[in-house]
């Protein structure tokens, strides 16, 4: 009886194994998809600073909004730098905090933000929720009192007169030797000591197009040894996929996507650079689609500046279910929180109605519900009566179906679809109620309006 009841189990679990979706997330963390963790297949990525999210600007004052977050639909929390930051050269005002990108000790916790106990008691508490965490790695410079300058002085690039040297206008980093196999060996040991001490399930790395390809196809196959992990690059090199990136980010998608919220262009571009992403990036590439992240806050003011208004949701959308994507949502969005944040010292992101909130979880509920959004799902660009303005497709995986339907323009628009893939009885996202869609099917837009349909 004990041995009929074991292989009726086991068969049983063949067959719901056998039965799953095609891209529905694996329970078990080392499942893989594609060369990736299935865990972010349907998945997103929410960016955390910490400096400026809360008034105090720690660890554990961030820990009280994992609730909130969680209700929200963030899966993949993504901390920037959690190091302590050089003080030589550091780019500073009065407040003396400097750039978070000018590492002082890639093993050790920045004291603005708690110590090594506060940062795993994060990381534990955020996986009991369920939450990834991944965190900032800088690999291209450290900061200009980093320990290596005084203990390893070959780790590091250097001029003439056989001073190290700065990259860019960077003048408070030293740029690292990677011609140097023990700068190489330390350098992916100290990402090792992050997933040893800490249990982190990835890393985004900063610059990733600027440091040699044969680093990252050296770290990345031992780092992945270790744990199923996420790596993200920062840049857009068609290579950093071949090294074992997982994720690269959709930097030309952005910039398409910001001209034609000013009227420089119109959906065309969008087609054109996603053609191109097809052409140049190997086949189940995972891009990052984004409407802001750090950097273009601070220093270019997106989304309040690039996209005002109305005018951020159609591309939020567009971000959140294109395809090859995992979308971001930099900390603030959801708020909105309507400021570019400073980089160099305390700027506070002022919380408190979380305007956009309901708008992103169900776009995040619906990622995680249907498999037709899953990076590797089908996508059929779809023709209107005017694709100037109209951005449409469907994303479709087995039985599961999406209808995107967007106005990338100022005026209300009438939208018709003249293909019978959109045939059927979905339910709009936005209001929970089922519509029917059918060819030719006269689709009514506000300027800037969009809608989204669960086929299921």
């Amino acid at each position: 009886m004990k041995k009929t009841l074991t292989t009726l189990l086991f068969v049983g679990t063949f067959l719901a194994a056998c039965n799953q979706p095609k891209n529905e997330p694996s329970k078990d963390d080392n499942a893989i998809v594609d060369g990736h963790p299935a865990w972010i297949m349907q998945g997103n990525i929410y960016e955390v600073n910490t400096r400026q999210y809360t008034p105090e600007g720690t660890f554990k004052a961030f820990e009280k909004h994992l609730d909130r977050l969680k209700k929200m639909g963030v899966q993949t929390l993504w901390f920037m730098p959690i190091n302590p930051i050089s003080l030589k050269d550091r780019k500073r005002d009065s407040t003396q905090l400097g750039s978070y990108y000018a590492v002082a000790n890639y093993k050790a916790i920045n004291p603005e933000y708690g110590n090594m106990e506060d940062w795993k008691a994060l990381v534990k508490h955020a996986h009991e929720m369920g939450f990834k965490v991944i965190i900032d790695w800088v690999p291209t410079h450290s900061g200009a009192d980093h320990y290596w300058l005084t203990a390893n002085p070959d780790f590091y690039i250097k001029d003439a007169k056989g001073n190290p040297i700065s990259q860019y206008d960077w003048t408070d980093t030293r740029k690292l030797n990677y011609k140097n196999p023990q700068m190489v060996d330390s350098m992916i040991n100290c990402m090792k000591f992050w997933i040893t001490e800490s249990n982190i399930d990835g890393f985004r790395c900063d610059v990733a197009g600027e440091v040699p390809d044969d680093f990252w196809s050296k770290a990345i196959p031992e780092l992945k040894k270790m744990k199923n992990i996420l790596m993200l690059a920062e840049g857009d090199k068609p290579s950093l996929h071949k090294d074992g990136f997982d994720m690269s980010y959709a930097w030309q998608d952005f910039a398409a996507m910001v001209k034609i919220a000013k009227g420089k262009a119109t959906t065309a571009s969008l087609d054109s650079v996603i053609a191109k992403d097809d052409t140049a990036f190997q086949k189940n590439k995972i891009r990052m689609y984004f409407t802001s992240n750090h950097d273009e806050n601070s220093w270019n003011q997106a989304d309040f500046g690039t996209m005002p208004g109305d005018i951020h949701a159609p591309f939020a959308v567009i971000t959140q279910t294109i395809k090859n994507s995992v979308p971001l949502i930099y900390g603030g969005q959801e708020e909105p929180f309507l400021d570019s944040l400073k980089f160099f010292v305390k700027d506070t992101i002022i919380f408190g109605k979380y305007q956009r909130a309901d708008f992103y979880s169900k776009l995040l509920a619906l990622r995680k519900s249907n498999p037709a959004l899953a990076p590797n799902a089908g996508y059929t660009k779809l023709s209107t009566n005017n694709d100037a303005a109209i951005f449409a497709f469907v994303r479709e995986q087995d039985k599961h179906k999406v209808l995107v339907v967007t106005n990338l323009s100022a005026k209300p628009q009438t939208a018709t679809i003249a293909n019978a893939i959109i045939n059927g009885e979905p339910t709009n996202i936005f209001n929970g109620k089922a519509e029917k869609i059918a060819a030719n099917q006269a689709i009514n837009l506000a300027a800037w309006g969009y809608n989204v349909y669960d086929y299921k």
